[in-house]
């Protein structure tokens, strides 16, 4: 199954676009499930990303208009447990030990948050957190990305049971790289 993490867009306040190149990748039928981190803040990029998959699962992030958003959630794929969130109620932003709370209070196997608008992926713990960056490469805001240029980013998970193998699509120099990082519950 194939999920795709995606957030941090800002449209059209801090970034105009997703990359075309991202937009032409993001092929309607392919990918299973989105979750949204967001900051989605257009209704053309909604209704783009509904057009990748209708099951577009979202959590509310600083800048989104919709107070009926969650800001947490918990999806289960095969034996893992995946919880996400935009990342704005992590203090200090992008902490290791924040995380790490964050992730046992919801109990998953698999943490993905937003907010810094930059990629990471790491294992602590026996646990797998990912950041899958800012989609559209949008400047953020905050002091810890003083002075950083954001790369537009978002990672696809292709789920396997206890596996997850994460492909990471960054817009680097006009060219999409993408890295594989693997991820085996309980190894």
């Amino acid at each position: 199954m194939l999920v795709l993490a995606i957030g941090d867009l800002h449209i059209p306040d801090r970034a105009l676009e997703l990359p075309p190149k991202f937009r032409k990748l993001l092929a309607p039928g392919k990918i299973s499930q989105i979750l949204c981190l967001g900051n989605l803040t257009d209704r053309e990029t909604y209704d783009f990303l509904r057009s990748v998959s209708p099951d577009l699962q979202i959590v509310k992030g600083e800048y989104d208009l919709s107070l009926s958003l969650p800001l947490s959630k918990v999806v289960t794929h095969g034996s893992l447990r995946i919880g996400f969130t935009h990342g704005h109620t992590i203090v200090p932003p992008g902490d290791s030990d924040a995380l790490l709370i964050a992730a046992r209070q919801m109990d998953v196997d698999v943490f993905i948050w937003g907010g810094t608008h930059r990629f990471e992926a790491y294992e602590l713990e026996g646990k797998f957190f990912i950041n899958p960056g800012s989609a559209t490469g949008a400047l953020s805001s905050g002091w810890w990305a003083e002075g950083e240029n954001a790369v537009p980013s978002f990672v696809l998970m292709d789920v396997q049971g206890t596996v997850l193998v994460l492909y990471v699509y960054q817009y680097i120099d006009g060219e999409v790289k993408v890295e594989k990082v693997s991820y085996r519950k309980g190894g």
